[in-house]
């Protein structure tokens, strides 16, 4: 202890020997064409520094004090552009890039340059947000993951019981659709929810992220297959000098990542992390043990001037087994009597090959996608007994996507097509239904999806009007319907009429189609039948306007209104309830007969106010309140589960000298209905054997409410800068107020001292009954992390 206490001290004496400076150093270039833009400015704001590129683009800027700056690229005909929150240090350049936007705007028309610093596009001009590392990396309460720091944006709500479901503006987490470097990943969590997109645990880490776009409406033609949000992961690059580490130790596991050069021509990213949750579960005598792993890389290889050919990788390996030995008290029982295990591995593969032409820019992209998902449930976790679960399943999905990128005239002009083919096997025995019911089935199902896109954006009325239109077609040889392309037509618009440089009126219209989740697809009966044959591509129609102020080149205010339509909803017979209403629970969704006319809608308006770094204080403030219903199975219109009313977050923070950093983030969310348990269903001794976690009673679909609740995360950073590392160490809370949400009542038997059901006197073919109150959350979640960069 005493050593440990003299190295401290002798890191905190050595931080303020000398001035320490670092480097700032990138190239800039067109976003079309990749060609250098020589002689651009390239200016650190707040300081009396800068640079001009050279005839290849490339700048560097020396002696800049260590700290966090915006820095901004400008040239003559290009839109001026601003990196936010770059940190500078001694143990590694920053590597700063620009790719500039043409300004096809003539002399005296308006140019939009403060709205052009937050991302604003033509294609999205509403529902698009962008964060960088820093915030991403600062955000209090998320632990770095990247679906939790998500939740800090309009129209994203957040879950109690701190699973990372991504419901944006009433839709149900199935309706995400996630990409890293242009390179579709069908799955960002641990442990993922099959048929859905939510998890406990993010598996990117966030430190090779560089930057998110996040769309909650708006999707660019390019990207397919989503009904409410698109997820656009931006990577680093590796440094082109020599090797870097970074190793992290966090709230609930330990990685590295190292980055740097393989060749002259190709730069390199990687990171792999370990969970030690298992082990804090067990000392903790938690029921569970969960353990994850992850990896990831990132290539990046240039072959000449005008073409470059990025590969990267994702996977995780998943695991939870029972801790049979925490059985004490009441809960633990509870937990244990109906939890199975689970075990799940996933990767993700791509490639992309880029070619810049003279005015335009082509992708080839090809990807794999492969989810291996397994559980089993044994009655009292005996094995000696046969099984209650027995799920086994296989996703893969081989992609091939070509897109061009042109600029014609004043036009940019974007077509394309894809070709997928799609993999779904399951063999699956499941005998936890009512009234002895058992499913038992084996599928398998191999289809082809294809489809093509165009849109078109510009400018009009000197400079005031921007405009997108573009269409997509795609279909799946699933049946006559899916397989024609022109039914699943999706046309879309955007509009910005710009007021002023700082004010504009913004709009976008567009229908969405998604595949319904493969467990659905390739669902059979037990004589080997594929039940849903009549299946339909779900169909979601935008409405989205609103207004938007940039006050400044750091701050930007909104306000938007919504409207999303949903059709052909897959509609589950077996329990009476759309599929909209499911997807945050472990497992698996959507693997039983269903219709495929359901309807539904979701409604709101969003209030939202961005500031970036701006004289040490940054924040989002983000307001939303919303309606999201879904048709019964009398074609009522009932709330869905994601009908939270009212989502109100605050995150703000403020950087002190000698490299502090303090940030709060306070959470709001309206209380979700609830269906409730069929006690008397539940209650049959048969049925309680076979699921002692209840049976709802869809008949009452949603028909309860929870209270709202609300929490208050906090995060303090201290870091240090040296010649060869840089040391953070931060202070995270969770939930910092201790309080505890309301959940749906859970469902169990009444007990006798040895913890057996009681059976009901009165009848003796069922147990004595009971709703135990639930908090879905318990105190207070400290954590301490460390990150060190050498």
């Amino acid at each position: 202890m005493k050593k440990f206490t003299v190295l401290v001290a002798q890191i905190l004496f050595l931080s303020f020997l000398h001035a320490q400076t670092g480097v700032v150093r990138g190239t800039v270039t067109d976003a079309i064409t990749n060609e250098p833009l020589p002689f651009t400015n390239v200016v650190i704001k707040g300081l009396n520094k800068g640079s001009t590129t050279n005839e290849k683009g490339q700048y560097e800027i020396t002696g800049v004090p260590v700290g966090l700056y915006n820095i901004e690229a400008s040239y003559i005909g290009y839109l001026p552009k601003t990196e936010f929150e770059v940190q500078v240090s001694q143990a590694r350049p920053a590597i700063v890039n620009f790719k500039l936007r043409e300004n096809t705007a003539q002399i005296g028309e308006v140019t939009v340059t403060a709205q052009n610093s937050f991302n604003r596009s033509q294609e999205s001009p509403v529902s698009l947000n962008t964060i960088g590392i820093n915030e991403i990396q600062r955000n209090p309460g998320a632990n770095q993951d990247i679906s939790r720091v998500i939740q800090s944006l309009p129209g994203v709500a957040s879950t109690p019981n701190f699973r990372n479901d991504i419901i944006i503006r009433g839709g149900a987490p199935n309706e995400n659709r996630f990409y890293l470097d242009g390179i579709e990943i069908p799955s960002i969590n641990h442990f993922g929810t099959q048929g859905s997109s939510g998890g406990p645990v993010g598996l990117i880490n966030v430190q090779t992220i560089r930057e998110v776009d996040f769309y909650t409406g708006a999707f660019p033609v390019e990207r397919s297959n989503a009904l409410s949000s698109v997820m656009d992961i931006k990577l680093k690059e590796g440094n082109e000098e020599k090797l870097k580490y970074v190793f992290q130790v966090g709230a609930s596991e330990a990685g590295l990542t190292v980055d740097g050069p393989l060749t002259n021509n190709t730069t390199f990213i990687a990171s792999a992390r370990r969970s030690y949750l298992q082990f804090l579960f067990s000392l903790l005598e938690l029921p569970f043990l969960p353990t994850y792993n992850d990896f990831q890389f990132k290539t990046r290889t240039k072959l000449s001037d005008k073409s470059q050919l990025v590969l990267l990788g994702l996977g995780a390996l998943d695991y939870a087994p029972l801790n049979p030995n925490a059985n004490s008290t009441e809960e633990q029982r509870y937990i244990l009597a109906y939890l199975p295990v689970f075990n799940q591995w996933n990767y993700s593969i791509g490639a992309r090959y880029t070619y810049f032409g003279k005015n335009s820019f082509t992708n080839v992209v090809l990807s794999r996608f492969m989810l291996n998902n397994e559980s089993f449930k044994y009655p009292d976790n005996n094995e000696n007994m046969q099984k209650l679960l027995d799920y086994q399943s296989r996703e893969i999905e081989n992609k091939l996507r070509i897109e061009n990128v042109a600029r014609v005239g004043k036009l940019k002009v974007t077509t394309g097509g894809l070709l997928e083919q799609v993999k779904y096997s399951t063999s699956t025995t499941d005998r936890r239904f009512a009234n002895g019911f058992v499913l038992d089935y084996a599928s398998d199902l191999v289809r082809y999806k294809y489809g093509a896109f165009a849109q078109v954006s510009g400018t009009a009325l000197k400079g005031r009007l921007d405009y997108s239109a573009g269409v997509r077609a795609e279909g799946l040889n699933f049946n006559d319907h899916m397989s024609n392309p022109l039914n699943q037509f999706s046309p879309r618009v955007s509009l910005a009429y710009n007021l002023t440089d700082r004010w504009a009126l913004n709009a976008n219209w567009g229908i969405y189609y998604q595949l319904p989740p493969f467990p659905t697809l390739g669902f059979r009966d037990n004589a080997g039948n594929l039940v849903n044959t009549a299946a339909r591509y779900i169909r979601s129609d935008h409405y989205i306007t609103g207004i938007s102020w940039f006050p400044s080149t750091t701050a930007k205010v909104a306000v938007e209104g919504f409207l999303k339509q949903y059709f052909n909803y897959p509609f589950l017979l077996r329990d009476s309830v759309s599929l909209a209403n499911l997807g945050s629970d472990f497992g698996v969704i959507g693997n039983a007969p269903a219709t495929f006319d359901n309807q539904g809608r979701a409604y709101g308006v969003e209030l939202s106010y961005q500031q970036k770094l701006y004289k040490g204080f940054f924040g989002i403030l983000a307001i939303t309140a919303v309606r999201s219903e879904f048709q019964d199975k009398n074609g009522i219109y009932r709330p869905s589960a994601w009908d939270n009313r009212l989502i109100a977050t605050a995150t703000f923070g403020k950087k002190f000298g000698r490299n502090w950093e303090i940030g709060f983030q306070y959470q709001y969310l309206g209380g979700a209905p609830y269906t409730p348990i069929d006690t008397i269903k539940s209650g049959f001794i048969p049925n309680f054997q076979n699921n002692s976690f209840g049976f709802l009673d869809f008949s009452r679909i949603n028909s309860e409410r929870v209270e709202g609740f609300h929490r208050l995360n906090a995060r303090i950073d201290k870091k240090w800068f040296f010649a060869r590392y840089n040391l953070n160490v931060y202070f995270d809370i969770q939930n910092a107020l201790g309080l505890a949400p309301q959940g749906a009542p859970r469902f169990d038997a009444v007990r006798d001292e040895n913890g057996q059901p009681i059976v009901n006197p009165n009848d003796p073919t069922r147990y004595l009954t009971r709703l135990i109150p639930n908090s879905a959350t318990g105190p207070a979640l400290p954590s301490i992390g460390l990150i060190v960069e050498f």
